[in-house]
C-alpha cells in the first residue's frame, strides 16, 4: 500500500514537530531520538539500554507503545495547523516478536487525516546489524486539540 500525499497546514510543520518532541520528557528521560520528520510521516530512533528491558532482556512492551505512539502522534502533528496540538485518543498495537536488537526504529505515517480524528499506522521494528525485524504493528487514532496560549 503506498502512503497518501499530504500537504501540512504549517509551513515550518518539521521545526514544529521537533520543538514539541524535545519537550517530550519522557523521550529524553527514554534515550529517544527524533529520525525524521515529514509531512504525515515520522521516525523516532531508541538505541538498546537494559534499564528499559522485561525480565529476558528484550525492550518492555511499554516502552514499545510508548515510541509507537509518539511516532503516530507527531505523524499526525506534522498536518495540523499552527494552532492545534495532538492528543491520542486510541491505539491498538499488536507486539508480532520480542524486540530485540540494538536500536529500535518507530514509524509513525498517517492515513487519513480528518477535521477531528486522524488516523495513523505505526510500526516498530528492532534493528540488530542489518537484520529489520517488525516487531510490533498497530492503528493510532488522534485527535486535534487547541493549542493553548503560551
Amino acid at each position: 500500500m503506498s502512503s497518501p500525499e499530504f500537504n501540512p497546514a504549517h509551513a515550518q510543520y518539521a521545526a514544529r514537530v521537533r520543538e514539541s518532541f524535545a519537550r517530550q520528557r519522557v523521550m529524553v528521560t527514554i534515550g529517544a531520538e527524533l529520525l525524521s520528520v515529514s509531512a504525515g510521516h515520522v521516525e523516532i530512533g531508541l538505541p538498546y539500554n537494559a534499564e528499559l528491558t522485561q525480565q529476558n532482556g528484550f525492550i518492555h512492551a511499554g516502552i514499545t507503545t510508548t515510541i509507537a505512539d509518539s511516532a503516530g502522534g507527531y505523524a499526525a502533528l506534522s498536518l495540523f495547523q499552527d494552532n492545534e496540538d495532538v492528543l491520542t485518543t486510541e491505539l491498538k498495537l499488536n507486539l508480532l516478536a520480542p524486540a530485540d536488537g540494538e536500536r529500535f526504529v518507530a514509524t509513525g505515517k498517517v492515513i487519513k487525516s480528518g477535521r477531528t480524528l486522524t488516523i495513523c499506522q505505526v510500526e516498530v521494528h528492532a534493528c540488530k546489524g542489518e537484520r529489520r525485524t517488525l516487531c510490533a504493528f498497530g492503528i493510532l487514532s488522534t485527535m486535534r486539540l487547541q493549542s493553548k496560549p503560551a
